[in-house]
């Protein structure tokens, strides 16, 4: 139950946080050149994703042979969460800016200021296209990483599609983008968890014996949050006068 749930929830997790940054770009292209072409590139992504996650998802899982698989995704998934756990902690420490939705979106807004002209807004098909590709090739990575190893990718896809539905279901509702969504404070989190699990499995993959076996994540997820604290103690920087 232990694991179904971890991978359950860090699928969902990581793709909520993706999912955040392609509504951005399609409410962008929406509301300022109308919504056929960008639902139309939405929809021709997510086509092209599933395709994806069906033939390579389940090619990687029943081709490449356990332990091997373990060593590799589990290697994957500790460059990527500590990809998100380095921004993280110098978001954190003062040394880069928070990642700020409402900006974003102005800033889409105003390089797509005019109405599409023609029946077919190609522009914004394209556009859409690609900013919900690009973001859902993270959701697929995280999909079929957390879910491949642990036999889980069902769960894995389940929790994926759920973050999905439910962040465009609040996108289509308030017609903003999701500005309160803690988005930081996820990818800190998903970025702990992903590390925690890609230590986990690649430990495995070289023939490490992990004590209380699937508990240990947590253990490991502690470790790197206390360290990710200390890091964001020693290179924090002063607050200007």
């Amino acid at each position: 139950m232990y694991a179904q749930l971890l991978t359950f929830g860090s699928a969902f997790l990581g793709s909520a946080v993706e999912s955040v940054e392609a509504l951005t770009i399609v409410l962008a292209v929406g509301l300022t050149r109308g919504w056929r072409a960008p639902l139309y590139g939405t929809l021709a992504a997510l086509v092209l994703l599933g395709v994806l996650v069906t033939v390579f998802g389940q090619l990687i899982v029943t081709r490449v042979p356990e332990l091997t698989l373990k060593l590799i995704i589990g290697t994957l998934l500790v460059l990527f969460g500590l990809r998100w756990l380095h921004k993280a902690v110098l978001r954190s420490a003062g040394v880069i800016d928070m990642h700020d939705e409402e900006h974003a979106y102005a800033k889409a807004v105003s390089s797509l200021q005019g109405e599409a002209t023609g029946k077919r807004d190609w522009i914004g098909f394209t556009l859409a296209l690609k900013g919900v590709f690009l973001e859902g090739l993270e959701v697929v990575f995280i999909v079929i990483a957390v879910g491949g190893t642990s036999g889980g990718l069902s769960l894995a896809v389940a929790g994926g599609l759920l973050a999905m539905v439910v962040v465009a279901a609040a996108g289509f509702i308030v017609k903003r983008p999701l500005a309160r969504v803690p988005e930081n404070t996820l990818k800190y989190a998903v970025g702990v968890i992903l590390t925690s699990i890609g230590t986990f499995w690649a430990g495995e993959g070289m023939g490490a014996v992990w004590p209380l076996d699937f508990v240990s994540i947590g253990v490991l997820a502690a470790l790197y949050f206390v360290a990710s604290r200390i890091a964001i103690v020693v290179i924090r920087r002063p607050v200007a006068a």
